[in-house]
């Protein structure tokens, strides 16, 4: 994973009207907490940071009056009709230090020949991994699953240096036969008739 180099502005007004008046400007409002250290509250360029966060769990190194920060972004709030970012709230953290984040599941591969469906019960993975090395996503294969067949996180092959955060045993895939759904649907109808 690359670091992505942005330039922060340090803020000293708050509130809805500071806010307001940040992001007029083009800049997002957010905040930098972690390590017990005091929060920081910064203003960062708005197409810049929307750009970063078109990767999952990106890596930021945040120049700020001169001194520099590692973060990753932990929430991110946005404009619910124009979709643009309004506020980020960053974790700060270190080289070599071990996060808990989520990472994509994305399946390949063809499953057995039949009506079959593949269902996503998790869409991600929670996994801890060291702050430098953060997998975008998973890959399962899911090539010749057939209908009544899942995948557990346990099965799921991950990156050298990432573990799983989340219980073993949990279905993140599984494969559902639409011939058994119709008939479901089917014996559900005629008893409500």
């Amino acid at each position: 994973m690359a670091e992505i180099k942005i330039t922060a502005e340090v803020r000293t007004d708050f509130g809805k009207g500071a806010a307001r008046q940040t992001r007029r400007a083009n800049r997002v409002p957010a905040v930098i907490y972690g390590h017990g250290a005091e929060t920081v509250h910064i203003s960062l360029p708005g197409h810049q940071l929307m750009m970063a966060l078109k990767t999952n769990n990106a890596l930021l190194t945040l120049d700020i009056e001169g001194r520099t920060e590692l973060v990753i972004p932990k929430a991110i709030q946005r404009d619910a009709i124009r979709r643009t970012l309004t506020h980020v709230d960053l974790l700060a953290v270190k080289k070599g230090e071990k996060v808990t984040v989520e990472v994509s599941v994305i399946a390949e591969g063809d499953l057995a020949p039949g009506a079959n469906l593949l269902e996503y019960v998790l869409n991600t993975l929670t996994v801890e991994a060291e702050a430098t090395h953060i997998p975008e996503s998973v890959t399962v294969s899911i090539a010749g699953l057939d209908a009544g067949q899942s995948i557990l996180a346990k099965d799921i092959t991950l990156p050298e240096g990432t573990v799983l955060a989340i219980d073993e045993d949990a279905v993140v895939l599984q494969v559902v036969s639409t011939q058994e759904e119709a008939a479901a649907e089917t014996t559900a109808e005629t008893t409500e008739a």
